[in-house]
């Protein structure tokens, strides 16, 4: 029995017609670890192909790893999280590249030249940042260093570090200082990212210190942008920073999900989306 054989046996539950047919399935659900390891995410179509079984192989294999709390499903694939933690950062950058791109650019294309406004922590808030090279006047306080040293070398806008604990793993400000900073400025746009969208519009997140920084930055903005790839949508995180009610603009790759679609139509959210057809 080949491999694609294999596979269509009843991988939900591991059991075959044999041993040998069990240890095909653990070995591939094996190699599929070290795959999203490495990589951070996984999607069905690639490890279909790369191990030569059907998608419908994989998504039980996903989904039995998922039970396991070895991956988080999100929509096509997988992410390398549990609820309560959050990936590493160097992977975080890899994940949903080539959309948090887009988004950035789209996202950038609504701050107005002359703006004042926070970034928060993330990595698709640095996607957008590294698309402000041709806005000219801007006033950019971020509590994330890697936006700042982004930004540095650009002398046509003005950039405000925040003080405060420096969270070493991602280079975030975090904390009652940094907090306490923010509190100094009212600005006309907050640039929001967050680990996870759940279905009902509730934004969530992994570590309380960064939620409250970003509920600041929140309270202290006239409108709000969220960005966020459509990866984050379902993903499970244990701190909610707000609902859809504090956001002014949503951009994502796209929204396969109605409900969270009508929460966003409820709450008169501006949606952009960057492949809806994807």
């Amino acid at each position: 029995m080949d491999q694609r054989e294999a596979g269509e046996m009843d991988t939900a539950t591991g059991a075959g017609n044999g041993a040998g047919e069990s240890d095909i399935v653990s070995a591939r659900r094996a190699h599929i670890l070290q795959i999203a390891r490495s990589a951070g995410s996984v999607s069905v179509d690639d490890l279909a192909e790369r191990l030569a079984v059907t998608p419908q192989t994989i998504r039980k294999d996903l989904n039995v790893l998922a039970r396991q709390a070895l991956l988080s499903r999100v929509h096509g694939g997988a992410l390398v999280t549990s609820g309560v933690d959050n990936l590493a950062y160097d992977a975080r950058r890899t994940v949903a590249s080539q959309a948090k791109a887009r988004i950035g650019a789209a996202a950038a294309a609504l701050i107005p030249d002359g703006a004042s406004l926070f970034v928060n922590i993330g990595t698709t808030t640095e996607a957008v940042a590294a698309n402000f090279a041709h806005h000219r006047n801007l006033m950019v306080i971020s509590n994330n260093l890697n936006v700042v040293d982004t930004l540095s070398s650009h002398p046509a806008m003005e950039l405000v570090s925040v003080g405060g604990k420096v969270r070493t793993s991602d280079r975030a400000v975090v904390g009652a200082l940094a907090m306490r900073f923010i509190e100094n400025f009212r600005v006309d746009y907050a640039l929001i990212g967050i680990s996870a969208l759940d279905a009902d519009g509730s934004l969530l997140d992994f570590a309380i210190d960064e939620v409250e920084v970003s509920q600041t930055i929140i309270r202290n903005a006239r409108k709000v942008i969220l960005v966020a790839d459509s990866a984050k949508i379902g993903r499970s995180a244990p701190v909610r920073v707000c609902g859809m009610e504090a956001i002014d603009f949503f951009v994502t790759d796209r929204i396969a999900d109605p409900i969270l679609r009508a929460a966003c139509e409820r709450h008169g959210v501006n949606l952009i989306e960057t492949a809806p057809d994807a």
